[in-house]
């Protein structure tokens, strides 16, 4: 056989990052889709194919989302840049199925997502085969982590269920082998084991793509969610890549089939250069009305909010995390409000914008009402606690569990309503020497009403201890909102209150 040849752009998590700016300002970034597709290059033997997490993140998709009320834009720009395949990411689902639905019935593109199924269990995003102009086949399965189950509102999954992705792939592929020449899988996922190690770095199924390597079979298995540049390797017999977050750099995946076999390479290309200025000009108005829409002002502070390191504001706290605290608990009632800063926060200035409260937080939770013991109290506590490490000259480090395989300072709490002390020189898990609500020293039969976002309270990132505590209720506006509502009293920022804890 004639050596065929098939190339795959590939991107993923871009997070609703089109134009190449970060919202924070209109300067031009090295980063978004146009920056990236600009230097696509299209021809009968190429696909191009994104991860999925598209419609959620930036401060872009929440003006598409919160004013137009439709992703079909979103389809429309993923039509010009010429898209084949796309699988979903769990952010794509965070605006419901009809918002979601507006974005797949307006793309030119295929859905393949296998384990997302229909009421009457047919599959609903099924596998394809894709036959190139050189006559190779092409089998491409999606799938998506099954996290997306314990993140997002079941109000936002209606019709449809998503299962095991293993199982999943595992019966796409045994349908598409012998049919046809390569064998793709695309997985809103990511690497539970180090690549150069194999050392398991993830015992939950939140990542498994490691396990897809070695348990099924794939030519190629395009990865993403993790955010973490996976250049081009071979993991268990499958090629493997993994692009970062926010359109900051795209794959260029080769694939040579012969009858000896297939050989791959790749290329990670970071997002550089001009964009087609027909693009920029086609959506220019939408990206007008955006920045128009972020630039309106909300409020006042008495005095910038200031980001420092992320050791620092976990070591010392920092007023964005007092702010998010003050608001959890006058929303909520609760006795304890439970928040983080995303990996990286954006400060608020003192005449405070709407563009600069979504990318403070740029997040969709909602907020979840629960009732606690003080022996849950202390269980996260001591997760959070593990933040920290002692680096060689004694100083204050962070753990490597909150940096590899994927940088995590957003799995850190700041907790309001409870004085706590944290001895970062004691053993993981005795590292919380203090605990006490209103001067009384807390028990572990101890029982408060604790506010946390929606994310933190399905027990994920470390926190399966609040699994399993009732839920009061449920204040389904979104944090964003929340933040905005608390602005329009001008005396508000006056009442803010600083977390009282040290790190020792």
């Amino acid at each position: 056989m004639q050596e065929r040849k098939l190339t795959i752009y590939f991107t993923s998590d871009l997070h609703s990052y089109i134009y190449p700016t970060d919202y924070r300002s209109q300067t031009e970034k090295d980063l978004g889709l146009f920056k990236c597709a600009s230097r696509f290059q299209k021809d009968g033997d190429t696909l191009i194919i994104d991860g999925g997490d598209l419609l959620q993140g930036s401060s872009f998709g929440a003006y598409c989302h919160d004013t137009i009320g439709s992703a079909e834009k979103f389809a429309e720009i993923m039509n010009r840049c010429g898209y084949d395949y796309v699988t979903l990411g769990n952010h794509d689902f965070n605006y419901g199925m009809a918002y979601l639905d507006s974005y797949l019935d307006a793309l030119h593109a295929r859905c393949v997502c296998q384990n997302v199924r229909r009421a009457d269990g047919s599959t609903r995003f099924p596998a394809r085969v894709h036959t190139l102009e050189n006559g190779l086949r092409v089998g491409i399965v999606g799938i998506v982590t099954d996290y997306v189950n314990i993140w997002e509102r079941p109000e936002h999954l209606s019709g449809i269920t998503i299962e095991d992705p293993l199982p999943a792939a595992a019966s796409a592929l045994a349908l598409l082998k012998g049919n046809v020449d390569l064998t793709v899988c695309v997985y809103h996922g990511g690497f539970e084991r180090d690549l150069a190690s194999g050392r398991t770095l993830s015992a939950t199924r939140e990542n498994v793509a490691y396990r897809i390597c070695q348990e099924l079979g794939f030519d190629i298995l395009l990865t993403g969610h993790q955010h973490m540049s996976v250049p081009g390797q071979m993991v268990q017999g499958t090629f493997v890549v993994q692009p970062s977050d926010k359109g900051q750099e795209f794959l260029k995946v080769e694939a040579a089939v012969s009858d000896d076999g297939a050989q791959f390479s790749s290329r990670t290309i970071h997002a550089a250069g001009p964009c087609r200025p027909e693009w920029l000009a086609e959506f220019s108005g939408m990206e007008r009305g955006a920045q128009d829409w972020l630039d309106e002002v909300v409020g006042h502070l008495p005095e910038p909010m200031t980001i420092d390191t992320p050791l620092h504001m976990a070591a010392y706290g920092n007023p964005l995390a007092d702010l998010f605290n003050t608001v959890q608990l006058l929303a909520s009632g609760a006795q304890i409000s439970v928040t983080s800063l995303a990996n990286d926060p954006a400060g608020l200035p003192q005449t405070v914008r709407r563009r600069d409260i979504l990318n403070a937080y740029p997040y969709t939770n909602t907020l979840t009402v629960m009732q606690i013991t003080g022996a849950v109290l202390r269980r996260a506590m001591e997760r959070s606690a593990e933040y920290f490490t002692k680096g060689e000259d004694g100083s204050l480090a962070i753990s490597d569990a909150f940096l590899k395989p994927k940088v995590e300072h957003y799995n850190y709490d700041y907790y309001a309503g409870v004085h706590y002390v944290f001895d970062s020189s004691r053993p993981v898990g005795h590292r919380v020497t203090e605990v006490s609500v209103n001067g009384a020293p807390v028990a572990d039969e101890d029982v408060f009403t604790a506010c946390l976002s929606s994310y933190r309270a399905s027990g994920t990132g470390g926190y399966d201890c609040y699994s399993s505590c009732p839920v009061l209720r449920e204040i389904g506006t979104e944090m964003s909102d929340l933040l905005l509502d608390f602005f329009k009293d001008p005396s508000a920022p006056q009442r803010i209150v600083p977390c009282d804890f040290r790190v020792i």
